[in-house]
């Protein structure tokens, strides 16, 4: 049976964001100067996340920039969202055998019996981290037409909106990271700039778009 154009692009594209993802991880990792191999290899994901996180939220603002349809879910920032996701989740696996290989629980806890929690900077970090990386998990599963009919436009839309709460958490979470392992300023930059720029997109799309709102509401009290 032959695939529809349709599946053969969309296939086609995330074999395509499947080598950047590979390529922007491996470059980060060649770039970083940890000597451990799940160190390095835990930033090269997570950088490599926060870019693809980039992407995926700059498309909303830039079709409404460019006076573009802007609709509720569409296969580009769908399927660079996915990645993001992926890359996220891939990052906290990794990231959960770095520094206290085989007790995984000492990152939350710091003793069971009794039961005792991670407080600090470490904790927050590591807390934070997992609620983001659950809601990226939720978010991957509602990431298909599917979801989107069995959940209704208005539902799945208001689940789609987590987004912005787990971008927000993993970036509070890499911000408390580079105080915990007392990152290298080039690293911090990078990390600054990324973040800064998720923080501007956001706010020049909500500002145009309510903008052009207001803008076409005055145009009848004008005209009449």
């Amino acid at each position: 049976m032959k695939l529809s154009r349709y599946w053969v692009h969309r296939i086609n594209r995330h074999l395509m964001l499947a080598a950047l993802a590979a390529a922007g991880t491996a470059l980060i990792y060649l770039a970083t100067t940890p000597p451990d191999f799940r160190h390095r290899l835990s930033m090269a994901t997570a950088y490599s996340s926060l870019l693809f996180l980039c992407a995926t939220l700059l498309l909303g603002p830039w079709n409404t920039l460019r006076l573009r349809p802007n609709p509720v879910s569409f296969d580009l920032r769908r399927d660079i969202g996915i990645w993001a996701g992926l890359l996220a989740i891939l990052h906290t696996g990794i990231g959960l055998t770095v520094h206290l290989r085989g007790r995984m629980w000492m990152y939350f806890l710091k003793q069971r019996h009794p039961l005792k929690f991670q407080t600090g900077l470490f904790g927050s970090a590591n807390d934070l981290g997992l609620l983001s990386a659950l809601l990226f998990l939720i978010l991957l599963a509602i990431s298909n037409d599917i979801s989107l009919r069995t959940l209704g436009l208005q539902r799945w839309k208001s689940l789609q909106r987590w987004t912005y709460v787990a971008v927000g958490l993993a970036v509070i979470h890499g911000v408390l990271f580079q105080l915990v392992e007392k990152r290298h300023l080039p690293w911090v930059f990078f990390f600054a700039t990324l973040a800064l720029f998720i923080l501007i997109v956001q706010l020049v799309g909500v500002l145009y778009a309510r903008t052009s709102r207001q803008n076409k509401s005055e145009v009848p009290a004008q005209t009449s």
